[in-house]
């Protein structure tokens, strides 16, 4: 095809990239027809036509995959013009497409161009890095040297299985590729079966040309030594859906969350409920049940004009009241509004919706059903951060359905003064609709504490508790509560002495932050001298302001993926730089700690496709990501080279866990300054988050500049808990002893090269923390900003002999729990 020749590596898809379908090539197009590259014989036209593959006359199969992710318009945009079987020319044309359509909404259009049969055939020479028209040379193809033998099939032990393919887009290049690269690391030979076909199951060819679909019936089957270790892998990858299992129609029926339960008897223990903090503080107040009713509709239609009309009108109506909110409020808030203003607009959804309409059904029941598909596809990846956009997906389908039956959900419920308010989880929309002014806290059952809903209690300073159990539902309605989201405990029907102490509290708490708040700008000593630095963790420009106003020392931690996230490519070089510019310009001259592109994991970006990962948290991410993708890193250290003044600026790599690393990272930036032209020093530190980095701390303190420990990583890391994991999420505890071993052996390995050690964490903002983190060496506490007033007030009140007898003592209990009670007896004895 015309376009420009790049090599694979280019592709951003780690199956083509990583060569796991074969070597190649690949191509940029800038025609918009694809033709044969050689004589040969077509051996597979796939079903959706973005993809063919010819044998050539040596035998040699070359797969041409028009675009990346293409399967997923199910042949939209595309035209064949060959069949299966058929014998071509070079030249002839094989596949037309849309490249404005492609362009749109594919993943990507480079085309990769490979030969699949790489065990046979090598590559003697290829073009790239130019520009090619139709006839041009590519590269050239050759057999290898073989002595013709070929392995004996049906020697050995047998085993098979059945199952029904849950892939969305059945068997197409990718999960061909991933099950054909497990398939050869097992000696039998691997086959799977359907349609009274058979495939080999390590020929990615083969099994696409098998042309599975989703809900396909297939057997996979081996003969050899490792037969039934081999079907048991093959089938177990493919029955997990690869990130790619699409719902099924049982699980689709049910979109809206099941909130609506009977009551159920209290337990006789119900007295005290354990869950995580989703936003800190203390409230008094009374239980008010938020129970969700379901938004009925039927599934026939009264027409399809009719029923298309209604679906325009209400997604007009939200669209609407959506906007109008997102033009008002804090920036979370209209952060907020505006991912679900993108989720109404999104051209798959609505498509989705209208095709069911199509179909003769209502306007609610396909507006249901369309949202209920990407909910069950986004819960089977497993990903926090998608679990975040399933409650955003959630909520707007609630909000459409009410609009679509006339239900006026846009207020909340009639709340007394000082409700606090419980549910088995709460949406974004319920808690904007509520009385801010009425509300003293909230607690759910579920949820985490990266929620949007943890996200808006924080903006609007409502204590908030999340995944707290079943118990939550179990109150009875105007029961007296207290809640401590500090200590993640919710106190059901208090006794008077519990509630006297709760109200004392409150009110020296007040106290104590109108006395914080009054000496905020005062530089943070300890009562004997010892000058601790208290910075603040930004993620904006506006956070940075705020930062400044709360008295907030410098910026510990820049989160720079407010410049990546939500967007359909990375910001260039002078977009970064502008922004860094302008952080620094707010911070006045204090110190800018950036930490460079923190991805992957829980937070994926469109334009870096990360391969799908059984466990996300332990793959590509952090600096790994960087290192993967080098350009994006080397374009962000440029930017932030140009954004400050080096005396001012420091940079910080996330999730390092080896020197190797850091010294990649290292070379980048020198290479980058030479670039520029920059001799000045800029220090380079390190991000503390994996127990492999703390143990390790004196091998990176000996050649980074600084260490700051990231507590949330570091936690989950240690316990092997994963913090987005309500089920576990409330077990969760930075102040756990392991965890603050690692912090101490942290600071113990940096203080060794004379290196400072921070804590950029969550656990830097925990005011019953701040002395156990004195104690054990760190010597810069990163903040949220608001809590910077608050931290400083705390190390004023402390002296170096305290805290290090107190971190002595901590180290040595053996829970949390017996942490987190020797720290509240330390602060009630300040207070």
């Amino acid at each position: 095809m015309q376009g420009w020749v790049a090599p694979l590596d280019e592709a951003p898809d780690a199956v083509f990239a990583g060569r796991m379908l074969g070597d190649g090539l690949a191509i940029d197009p800038t025609g918009q027809v694809l033709c044969a590259p050689c004589a040969g014989e077509v051996i597979s036209v796939h079903r959706t036509r973005h993809a063919v593959t010819l044998r050539c006359a040596n035998g040699a199969e070359i797969l041409m995959h028009v675009g990346l992710d293409t399967v997923g318009l199910g042949g939209e945009g595309f035209e064949t013009h060959v069949r299966d079987g058929q014998s071509v020319q070079a030249g002839d044309p094989l596949i037309s497409f849309d490249i404005d359509l492609l362009a749109g909404r594919a993943k990507s259009l480079l085309t990769p161009v490979v030969v699949t049969n790489g065990e046979a055939f090598e590559i003697v020479r290829r073009q790239q890095d130019r520009e090619a028209r139709v006839g041009d040379f590519l590269m050239e193809v050759r057999p290898l040297a073989r002595d013709g033998a070929v392995a004996t099939a049906g020697a050995g032990p047998r085993a098979s299985r059945r199952l029904v393919t849950p892939l969305a887009h059945g068997l197409h290049a990718r999960p061909a590729a991933r099950v054909a690269d497990l398939a050869k690391r097992f000696d039998s030979e691997v086959e799977i079966a359907a349609f009274n076909r058979k495939a080999n199951g390590k020929s990615p060819i083969g099994l696409m040309a098998l042309a599975v679909r989703h809900g396909d019936e297939i057997t996979v089957s081996a003969v050899g030594a490792d037969a039934e270790a081999a079907v048991a892998a093959v089938a177990d990858l493919i029955a997990g859906g690869m990130g790619e299992a699409a719902p099924t129609a049982a699980k689709t029926a049910v979109a809206a969350p099941e909130l609506e339960r009977e009551p159920v008897s209290a337990p006789l223990d119900l007295a005290l409920l354990r869950g995580v903090k989703a936003a800190p503080g203390l409230a008094i107040g009374q239980a008010v049940r938020l129970v969700a009713r379901d938004i009925a509709v039927p599934e026939a239609g009264a027409g399809v004009a009719r029923e298309r009309a209604a679906l325009l009108v209400a997604l007009d109506a939200v669209r609407t009241r959506l906007t109008e909110a997102a033009s008002s409020g804090d920036r979370q808030r209209r952060a907020i509004l505006g991912a679900h203003l993108a989720f109404l607009d999104d051209p798959e959804l609505g498509a989705a919706a209208e095709s069911l309409v199509a179909e003769g059904k209502s306007a609610g029941f396909a507006w249901r059903k369309a949202v209920g598909g990407y909910v069950e596809a986004l819960r089977a990846l497993g990903d926090a951060r998608m679990a975040e956009r399933v409650d955003d997906l959630v909520d707007l389908e609630r909000q459409v359905l009410a609009a679509i039956t006339g239900e006026d959900e846009s207020a909340g419920p009639a709340l007394p003064q000082g409700a606090i308010l419980l549910a088995e989880e709460l949406l974004p929309s319920q808690l904007m609709a509520l009385d801010a002014g009425r509300l003293a806290g909230l607690c759910t059952a579920r949820g985490g504490p990266t929620s949007h809903v943890a996200i808006l209690a924080a903006a609007m300073n409502i204590p908030a508790l999340v995944a707290a159990g079943p118990g939550v539902m179990a109150i009875a309605d105007g029961a007296g509560l207290i809640l401590d989201a500090d200590e993640g405990v919710l106190r059901v029907s208090p006794d008077a002495a519990a509630l006297a102490r709760a109200q004392t509290a409150l009110a020296q708490r007040e106290q104590r932050r109108a006395s914080a708040r009054a000496a905020a700008h005062e530089p943070a000593r300890t009562a004997d001298g010892a000058r601790i630095e208290v910075f603040a963790n930004l993620g904006s420009l506006a956070d940075a302001r705020a930062a400044v106003a709360a008295g907030a020392e410098g910026c510990g931690l820049l989160r720079t993926e407010f410049l990546f996230l939500d967007r359909a490519a990375p910001p260039d070089e002078d977009e970064q730089a502008a922004q860094y510019a302008a952080i620094a310009e707010a911070l006045e001259g204090r110190p800018l700690i950036i930490r460079t592109l923190d991805v992957g994991g829980d937070k994926p970006v469109a334009y870096l496709p990360i391969p799908a990962e059984d466990n996300p948290a332990l793959g590509l991410r952090g600096v790994r990501v960087g290192l993967w993708r080098p350009h994006i890193l080397r374009t962000q250290l440029r930017a932030i080279l140009r954004a400050a003044p080096a005396g001012q600026c420091k940079i910080m790599v996330p999730m390092i866990a080896s020197l190797g690393e850091l010294r990649a990272v290292r070379a980048l930036l020198d290479e980058a300054k030479r670039d520029l032209g920059l001799d000045a020093p800029i220090e380079l530190g390190v991000m503390i988050e994996t127990p492999a980095a703390a143990v390790t701390a004196d091998i990176l303190a000996a050649e980074a500049d600084f260490l700051s420990i990231g507590t949330n990583d570091l936690t989950q890391y240690a316990l092997a808990m994963d913090r987005g994991n309500p089920e576990v999420a409330a077990r969760i505890d930075a102040l756990h002893p392991a965890v603050l071993r690692l912090i101490a052996r942290t600071a113990e390995g940096a203080a060794r090269s004379g290196r400072w050690t921070g804590v950029c964490g969550g656990l830097a903002s925990d005011l019953a923390a701040v002395p156990l983190l004195i104690g054990l060496g760190v010597a810069e506490l990163s903040a949220t900003p608001a809590q910077t007033p608050d931290v400083k007030a705390r190390v004023r009140g402390l002296t170096l002999p305290q805290c290090r007898a107190l971190a002595e003592k901590a180290l040595a209990l053996d829970s949390a729990e017996a942490v987190r009670a020797l720290c509240a007896e330390a602060l009630d004895r300040e207070a």
